[in-house]
């Protein structure tokens, strides 16, 4: 789940009421398209089209918006008749742009079946919700700035779209008619972060065709998504400082990392620093003020990945013992702009306002202990604030319910992940009468490129099973080794 400054929410329970109906599909041509790396490092044969829908399924003769869906045929000319489609997170990502970073990890089920991208609602080439981004609120505006901010937003979009209408609920309609016009009987589904949730709200209203499900970074479907945040982040950096300080060549490098962080925040705290870096991206001179917000959004974007989590002690120790701030702040640029680079604001908004801040209440919120993390209790007032703003959306009423289900899940965890820590993916398997956990230790959020985790999703995809399904690769994989100079980790 994104950072505070993307969530906007406000949020009253409409009941959608078509979610077991039969779908009826309008026709669906598919072309010849290329699927474009977001680096523009690579490009990928597919066919797309465009399968036209009701904003609001209420008002059939409304609005209308056009779902972008590609297809990457499977290279078997046997293949087999049921497809797996990818459901990307955020929320706020488009499934084509995600697929085309990750897709080798995808080649070993791609040999047999259909890889089906749907840009969800308000993402990719779906009516993109996306607003501009004059300034970084990450915690440092105040509410009148943020509100300021999402009033702009909303202004921006109003001529294209009712942004109330871009809900998980609503998707998975959308998921369902795709699916009819396609063809496919039955379908295999993947879902990281986010998408866990699209994945099991469609899998409770469409069991029949639904043949297998991998969950990759859970979402439970009774936990709203935000309340947690910061206590989920400051737990995964500490696994991660942690296991630097038991490193032999980490500890010799850089001591107790959980020291560097404490005193980074203590002294952040107090004043901020000025930093004059050269832009990472285009290498221009940039100058600003470096905070503990800053410190926060670092922190955070940082343990997303086992890759960038290799960078923290440097980085930390380079702060706090030499009161060298440039690789902290370039690295906040970098993750920064590649973040709001992926994610669409408004269809993020859309689904935390309807679907999870109308449930901080009921669960209880310890602003206290909030308070004592990295991320503090901004996090969580920005979303807020965005969310007495927003539009209120449609919401089945069984989203939030407990779910029962008899299709077969995989369910994928990092033991230092900051979003969707193991314990999420333990409760959301009591769902599964067969079900598998696989945890992988020292990796962050999403196992998608983690080694051997495309060989168990190809093997469970083809059995459609987890029992004897065979894991045992997992227990090897280990992260990338912790840099010990910007050169990168020792020999």
């Amino acid at each position: 789940m994104p950072p505070a400054r993307r969530a906007i929410a406000l949020g009253i329970l409409l009941a959608v009421g078509t979610a077991c109906r039969a779908v009826a599909a309008p026709p669906l041509v598919l072309a010849p398209c290329e699927l474009e790396h977001p680096l523009r490092l690579s490009v990928l044969a597919a066919e797309c089209g465009a399968l036209r829908v009701p904003e609001n399924p209420q008002k059939p003769d409304g609005r209308q918006i056009d779902l972008h869906i590609a297809r990457v045929a499977a290279i078997s000319r046997r293949k087999l008749p049921d497809p797996l489609f990818v459901l990307a997170g955020g929320p706020g990502a488009a499934a084509g742009s995600f697929y085309a970073a990750v897709a080798p990890a995808f080649a070993r089920i791609l040999r047999e079946r259909d890889i089906v991208l749907i840009d969800q609602r308000g993402t990719g080439g779906s009516n993109a919700l996306e607003c501009p981004q004059t300034e970084d609120l990450i915690g440092q505006a105040s509410e009148a700035q943020i509100t300021a901010s999402t009033r702009d937003c909303l202004a921006t979009l109003a001529p294209r779209a009712d942004v109330a209408y871009y809900t998980t609920s609503l998707a998975v309609q959308d998921l369902e008619q795709v699916r009819a016009a396609l063809g496919y009987a039955r379908i295999n589904l993947y879902g990281a972060s986010y998408g866990t949730r699209v994945a099991q709200q469609y899998l409770r209203h469409f069991p029949a065709r639904t043949r297998s499900v991998i969950l990759d970074g859970v979402v439970p479907v009774g936990r709203p998504m935000g309340l947690d945040t910061a206590r989920d982040a400051e737990s995964a950096l500490e696994n991660i400082l942690q296991r630097c300080a038991h490193d032999a060549a980490c500890h010799s490098r850089f001591g107790d990392p959980l020291a560097d962080y404490h005193a980074l925040r203590a002294s952040l705290r107090l004043s901020t620093v000025p930093i004059s870096v050269h832009d990472p991206l285009t290498g221009d001179d940039i100058s600003f003020e470096f905070g503990a917000d800053h410190l926060a959004s670092v922190l955070r974007l940082l343990s997303y990945t086992s890759e960038y989590a290799a960078l923290l002690p440097l980085v930390l120790h380079a702060a706090a013992a030499h009161d060298d701030y440039a690789p902290l702040a370039s690295q906040y640029l970098m993750a920064e702009r590649a973040y709001a680079q992926s994610i669409a604001t408004g269809m993020h908004n859309s689904v935390a306002c309807a679907e999870d801040v109308p449930f901080f209440a009921a669960r209880g919120i310890d602003r206290a202990a909030l308070a004592a993390t990295y991320l503090g209790t901004r996090q969580l007032a920005g979303l807020e604030a965005v969310c007495r703003v927003w539009p209120r959306g449609p919401v089945d009423e069984d989203l939030h319910a407990p779910l029962a289900s008899e299709v077969p899940a995989l369910l994928l965890s990092g033991s230092d992940d900051p979003a969707t820590p193991p314990a999420y993916a333990h409760e959301a398997a009591g769902a599964f009468s067969h079900h598998l956990e696989v945890v992988l230790e020292g990796f962050g959020h999403g196992q998608l490129t983690a080694p051997c985790v495309d060989r168990v999703m190809a093997q469970f995809v083809a059995r459609a099973a987890v029992e004897a399904l065979d894991v045992s690769c997992v227990r090897s994989a280990r992260p990338l080794p912790f840099f010990t100079s910007l050169n990168g980790p020792p020999p």
